[in-house]
């Protein structure tokens, strides 16, 4: 059996993945919430992120009865977990047993006791003052957690907000070359396009181009569209009124009607 220390360094190797395209959040989040069962002294994990609204949901749990006991905890917006996303402070060792936490958490104090929890600890998952969610920890024993398993709780808590909001960063940057890169593709549809209007309408480049512009403003259509359908053949050209032809006035060295410039 792996001791302790080798279950916390396949945490940090299965959170490098997150470095990958093909990451899966939920994946990691779900072993994560065993091996948060395996490392620490609880009895059940459940592992709960905010929204674009600020909306906390339940991403993974190590049990059934956790995911039930949060799902009705967030339903009533309360519990040790929701003030611990609000504040970005944890909650630690909250005694579940006593009438105290039925009186904070009406509804959720009654739900931990039906479903036999004892005391309860919630972490912040948080990053230079940035909470994206909650960790939750709930034991059936009344006897506090102890502080080496509050820190490496904590630990595991930041790892994964660290792997989440790397693959939140790589997917925006994914995007960003994405659109990046129809924007390169277009500008050479649209190169194409004024080559072939220049020859065919004998005009320089520049003119072309204007008028080809002119023609998809005034319509509403998007240049690269348009620039694409006459490239394609999919446009007849003589729907676009291109005015007075210029013979001498084609640049020196611009493209070749249909061929890309290098």
């Amino acid at each position: 059996m792996p001791t302790r220390e080798q279950q916390v360094i396949e945490v940090f190797v299965e959170a490098a993945d997150s470095l990958t395209a093909d990451f899966d959040v939920i994946d990691f989040l779900q072993k994560l919430s065993v091996r948060c069962l395996d490392l620490l002294d609880v009895s059940a994990v459940g592992v709960l992120l905010a929204d674009q609204y600020d909306a906390l949901h339940l991403l993974a749990a190590s049990d059934e009865r956790t995911r039930l006991l949060e799902l009705f905890a967030l339903q009533y917006d309360q519990g040790p977990c929701v003030d611990c996303y609000r504040d970005g402070r944890p909650r630690t060792n909250v005694d579940l047993t006593g009438d105290e936490a039925v009186e904070r958490w009406p509804l959720f104090g009654r739900g931990a006791h039906e479903s036999g929890f004892a005391a309860t600890s919630a972490l912040p998952l948080r990053l230079r003052g940035r909470v994206i969610g909650a960790l939750s920890l709930f034991r059936t024993d009344p006897a506090p957690l102890g502080p080496e398993d509050i820190v490496l709780g904590q630990a595991l808590a930041d790892v994964a907000t660290i792997a989440i909001l790397q693959q939140r960063t790589l997917a925006h940057a994914e995007a960003e070359r994405d659109q990046l890169q129809y924007a390169l593709n277009s500008r050479i549809i649209v190169e194409q396009a004024k080559g072939i209007l220049a020859e065919r309408w004998n005009m320089s480049l520049d003119q072309a181009f204007a008028t080809l512009r002119s023609f998809a403003r005034a319509r509403r259509h998007k240049i690269s569209h348009l620039a694409r359908l006459i490239t394609e053949g999919g446009f007849d050209t003589d729907a676009i009124a291109h005015g007075v032809k210029e013979t001498n006035r084609a640049e020196p060295g611009g493209p070749v009607a249909g061929r890309e410039t290098s």
